[in-house]
């Protein structure tokens, strides 16, 4: 969802105990991008801190899985359709009445954009996220529960959180795994980014946010967006946590005015 200070998303917390050593030797660990992106921006800047020199094997990871391999730390914004790329990110979900909807939309205008599931959510709907899948967009890890507080508790708290949603993700995709990791609320830490990171995880940020959660009417959404959209190319949906009618119908409107106005759509650079 978007920033703190918006509606919270409560879900069970898993208390299964999962280790943290893998981030213990995290490979490069990088500074978030600066400037006042979302995702990131009422928190300081992060110090750059001295690149560690190697990094374990992934547990449970196959060397020709490209998810599986780590990934930089740094909060990622870009598209990988360049200047005139654009992310469409869908949080919250899967949910069994409006994932559905949005999937249709994405396939009639011809878009893929990145899911970010809340780990239970996407263990009681499998067949929604194998949809997804099937569709050809890609997976993104939202934690367990959706804490947005999640950056002011302890790092093995922030761990299970991470780790377990990564897990039920992909068990419930039937084996594929989440490209990206965003924090709920965007409440990063070092900790968090070096975690998800050294799963294979890019944590993942917004430029734009649509505000659809607070359900300001269509238009405001599609306005929101087509103002925005030049401050970067990362949008933030919203396909569960209530009434989600307004968010399929700006999407309808706003996915051709974009590509009428020369934007293509693709995925957060890795």
């Amino acid at each position: 969802m978007g920033r703190r200070g918006g509606r919270g998303w409560h879900g069970r917390v898993l208390t299964a105990a999962v280790g943290v050593t893998a981030v213990a030797a995290a490979a490069s660990v990088w500074t978030a991008q600066a400037g006042p992106v979302a995702g990131e921006d009422a928190r300081p800047a992060v110090s750059a801190r001295p690149a560690v020199s190697a990094h374990p094997a992934v547990p449970g990871a196959r060397p020709q899985d490209p998810a599986a391999a780590p990934v930089s730390a740094d909060i990622v914004h870009a598209s990988d359709r360049g200047a005139r790329g654009v992310n469409i990110t869908i949080d919250d979900g899967p949910d069994p009445v409006w994932t559905p909807q949005v999937l249709r939309v994405l396939r009639d205008n011809g878009v893929k954009a990145t899911f970010c599931m809340v780990g239970t959510q996407a263990e009681a709907h499998p067949d929604l996220v194998k949809a997804v899948v099937a569709a050809g967009h890609r997976l993104c890890d939202h934690t367990v529960s959706h804490d947005t507080a999640m950056d002011t508790k302890p790092e093995s708290y922030q761990s299970r959180q991470i780790l377990d949603a990564e897990h039920m993700i992909t068990r419930a995709s039937g084996g594929v795994r989440p490209q990206y990791y965003r924090a709920p609320g965007g409440a990063f830490t070092p900790y968090s980014r070096r975690l998800a990171a050294s799963r294979g995880m890019r944590p993942l940020g917004w430029n734009v946010d649509t505000k659809d959660f607070e359900r300001p009417g269509t238009a405001a959404i599609v306005a929101t967006v087509e103002n925005q959209v030049g401050n970067g190319p990362t949008v933030l949906f919203h396909d569960a946590g209530g009434d989600r009618s307004q968010t399929v119908a700006a999407l309808r409107e706003v996915l051709p005015r974009l590509k009428q106005r020369g934007y293509s759509f693709g995925f957060p650079v890795r």
